[in-house]
């Protein structure tokens, strides 16, 4: 064989850089595992590699919300790396989102690491993987002839870093295993969750957040056909890996199943060999759909999770219940293996992978309903939808008029005739992401096990609060993409005030840039007709006369602020109104800019927390103060007009704490008390709340309970998970009957889809029941416990009482769970700027 001068000159370059490549070791200055690595030495690193290896290219995706930087390395072989964009897209091709026939056959493993912060040795052993695939001579490198591997080392560098910095602050040295020392307990709010307290692994098909968003965007220009998300669970668990356990969604095909059991006993001979305890089938499901394994199995691919004992408690070593101390090595060598493992099967099974793949996106969708139909005049919403659509290439558009079509009903839970109009989003299950549209889409989730790991319930039209219809014809439509059509205003010559809509959060985004722009505004309490139009309580009005002394041209400041947020007013040239209030009326109510506090810290739960927190500085863009729940004592809460609890139990307010808030709220501030937060004033001598409505329906509930815990006593051992799943509600959709003439429930109409994941109730109040569950038939989608569904009748879900000068609002159900409900979004808003006005 004769090699040219220029083919020496390659080889002799490329030996070059592998020799300058350096192990993990060899970079950092000490042995993977010594140590937790912190995110920009791990960056420096991926970065040395990409340097010296001709087979890892770097890219930076994204940056977190504290700008550390999100990486992808694609590993691959000479020749595949000189055709990555063909690989990417011929892939695209084979799932029908491309044109052309693919002319690579290479498969695709994608491997995440540290979705969640504390789950540390994730990224560590992302660092062992890379180095073991590339370093010089190294045998896994076969695998690389028709496999592409996609390394994301740290899904959540924000959270990691504040577990490191964490463990390098309190860490002894040489470490402590004793599980008790202050190095395996994290302090509130510990290292999971991201820069706002979101868990990143719940958050892969809302995209509420921002490392959610960047990476979604690339994993659709891509799509593996294996994904594994590396996690971590308590320090005296064995290693988890596939097969999951049921419930599966039953749009998982047979071909998905089956392959992770393959995986599995790949991974079992390799544990076996090492005498490694581990476990499959059980605990970690594949149901609900915003997983790093569900989402990806929802868009073709074989997604596992795999779990390895340690988590935050870990540490560098920990004592196990056996009197084993399991080592920071010991948990990224068996990462390690694991990731080995699965690109060494993929690789085997190459050629099959692409054509399961190529299948799982051509074949028909199974299951009756075949289109969706979504109802709506409310602008904003069709748009957010469309824009959230957009993101994971899921097809929709309009469909002609059509009269006589049948439909389940999602509001009434009845196949009801129904008829298409022009302006009707129709989403058919006959396009490429008909499987994840109709999982998305479909109004009740077929459940093959009652058992499950998380929500059971997340229908996109009841999180929008749209009226929709499952229908199965397949409907034929007319596709569209999300195009900004707005074309901004141009200001009047002279307006004595401008009237804005208010039915969305948009409407609460304008509303806070006004204040926060000293733009006076009032709110109208009842329905209004002038210039031919009409107009609905909760209506914005702002008049020349409460802003005359603003030091630029009225008309055109405000129309500025309304040409950013995309909002078109009706001009009013005079406060006489057609029908209803005028505007000097008492009806018309000025809004007071509020100062907003909310507790953190100890005792309130970190990912509801950190929801609002989200929800008021990037969603609402509205100024809070934070108040640890540590400092109740002394801090003065006369410094604000509103006080939010989330989500807790606030084990450290004493009975003089809460009497300190409700002297506050009496002498005129508003409480906004969420899910279990109310239970601090249940029955109390602060508030009116009860869990019943009557001494009548506390005695029926007794009696239940009663006879409920003498059957428990008598159950089986082996079904005592199946007893306790009586009681519980991991999450399921009842409908809400809404009083929507209260400023609490302006903006909507009668009726409110709650996603309820607590099985607390509470009675009518004395005041103000603004949404309410009626009976057990509100039960829409979703698991309940049999005594959930006996004791939910008659129940508050949202309610204000007046005290003194001031009033507490009640949410029962946690209106900001994981911050995608946007139909709860504009309610909170109501809390903040009109109850009590």
């Amino acid at each position: 064989m004769r090699i040219s001068l220029t083919g020496l000159l390659t080889i002799f370059a490329i030996s070059i850089t592998t020799a300058q490549l350096k192990s993990p070791a060899e970079f950092l200055g000490y042995e993977l595992g010594d140590k937790f690595t912190r995110h920009h030495r791990v960056v420096e690193y991926y970065q040395h590699v990409a340097e010296n290896s001709p087979m890892v290219t770097l890219q930076e995706y994204g940056k977190t919300y504290e700008d550390r930087p999100l990486l992808l390395a694609y590993i691959a072989n000479d020749r595949n790396m000189a055709n990555l964009e063909n690989i990417r897209a011929d892939n695209l091709r084979r799932a029908g989102l491309m044109d052309g026939t693919p002319s690579t056959q290479i498969a695709i493993v994608w491997l995440s690491y540290n979705v969640h912060g504390n789950e540390a040795n994730s990224t560590e052993a992302s660092m062992a993987t890379i180095y073991e695939l590339v370093r010089p001579n190294s045998d896994k490198q076969a695998w690389l002839e028709n496999t592409v591997v996609i390394i994301d080392p740290c899904i959540n560098p924000d959270g990691r870093d504040r577990y490191v910095n964490f463990f390098w602050q309190y860490g002894n040295m040489p470490y402590n295993p004793d599980p008790q020392a202050a190095e395996h307990l994290e302090p509130w709010p510990g290292g999971r969750q991201n820069h706002y307290l979101f868990d990143l692994n719940r958050d892969w098909a809302w995209q509420t957040q921002v490392e959610s968003r960047e990476r979604i965007e690339e994993y659709n220009k891509w799509l593996p056909h294996i994904h594994v998300d590396f996690h971590e669970q308590g320090y005296n668990s064995p290693y988890y890996f596939a097969p999951a356990a049921e419930p599966y969604h039953e749009l998982i095909t047979k071909w998905q199943r089956d392959f992770q059991v393959q995986i599995g006993r790949n991974h079992a001979k390799y544990f076996d060999a090492n005498n490694w305890f581990y476990f499959t089938k059980q605990r970690f499901d594949l149901l609900y759909p915003s997983y790093g394994d569900t989402y990806p199995t929802y868009n073709g691919a074989i997604g596992m999770t795999y779990e390895q004992a340690g988590h935050g408690m870990g540490g560098l070593g920990v004592i196990k219940q056996e009197g084993d101390t399991l080592t920071l090595l010991d948990r990224l060598t068996h990462h390690l293996t694991t990731g080995l493992s699965t690109i060494e099967v993929s690789s085997q099974n190459s050629g099959q992978l692409l054509t399961e793949f190529e299948k799982f996106f051509s074949s028909p969708v199974a299951g009756s309903y075949k289109s969706f139909v979504l109802k709506s005049d409310n602008v904003d919403k069709m748009n957010h939808l469309k824009v959230w659509l957009d993101t994971h290439d899921i097809k929709y558009g309009s469909a002609s008029s059509v009269r006589g079509l049948s439909g389940y009903n999602y509001k009434t839970k009845r196949t009801q005739n129904f008829t298409i109009n022009p302006n009707d989003l129709v989403i058919s299950t006959n396009q490429p992401k008909g499987v994840l549209a109709k999982i998305l889409f479909e109004p009740v989730t077929k459940l093959s096990d009652s058992l499950t790991y998380d929500i059971t319930a997340w229908s996109v039209p009841y999180f929008y609060g749209m009226q929709a219809y499952a229908t199965t014809t397949a409907l034929s439509i007319q596709e569209e993409k999300f195009e900004n059509r707005f074309q901004p205003n141009d200001p009047p010559e002279n307006a004595y005030a401008f009237f804005f809509k208010w039915n969305s959060l948009r409407d609460a985004q304008f509303l806070s840039a006004l204040l926060k722009s000293d733009i006076k505004v009032r709110f109208a309490e009842r329905s209004m007709q002038v210039n031919g139009k009409s107009f609905s309580p909760g209506t914005l009005i702002v008049s020349k006369r409460d802003n005359d002394r603003l030091p630029e041209d009225f008309e055109t400041t405000i129309m500025d602020i309304a040409n950013d947020f995309q909002r078109t007013p009706e001009v009013v040239n005079t406060g006489f109104m057609d029908y209803g209030p005028d505007v000097g009326s008492s009806d018309i109510r000025y809004l007071d800019r509020p100062k907003v506090a909310m507790f953190s810290g100890d005792g309130t739960s970190t990912t509801n927390y950190g929801a609002t927190w989200y929800f008021m500085e990037q969603e609402l863009k509205y100024p809070v103060s934070m108040i640890q729940t540590d400092n109740i004592g002394w801090v003065d809460l006369e410094e604000y007009d509103i006080l939010i609890m989330q989500e807790g139990w606030y084990g450290n307010f004493e009975e003089d704490h809460l009497k300190k808030i409700s002297e506050w709220v009496r002498g005129g501030g508003k409480l906004i008390l969420f899910q279990r937060a109310i239970q601090k004033f249940v029955d109390s001598d602060f508030a009116g709340i009860s869990k019943f409505n009557s001494e009548d329906e506390k005695a029926e509930f007794e009696s239940r309970n009663d006879e409920r815990n003498e059957k428990a006593k008598l159950a089986k051992y082996g079904d005592r998970e199946r007893d306790y799943a009586r009681n519980i509600i991991p999450g399921a959709i009842f409908r809400v009957s809404l009083d929507n003439t209260h400023p609490l429930a302006f903006g909507y109409g009668d009726t409110y889809y709650s996603l309820k994941t607590s099985r607390n109730r509470y009675g009518y109040l004395d005041g103000q029941n603004v949404g309410v569950i009626k009976s057990a038939d509100d039960h829409l989608s979703g698991f309940a416990g049999k005594h959930v569904m006996e004791d939910i009748p008659k129940s508050l879900v949202f309610g204000v009482e007046d005290k003194g000068r001031g009033q507490i609002v009640y949410f029962a159900d946690n209106v900001l769970f994981r911050a995608f409900w946007y139909d709860a979004k504009l309610m909170v808003s109501n809390a903040i700027f009109f109850v009590g006005q």
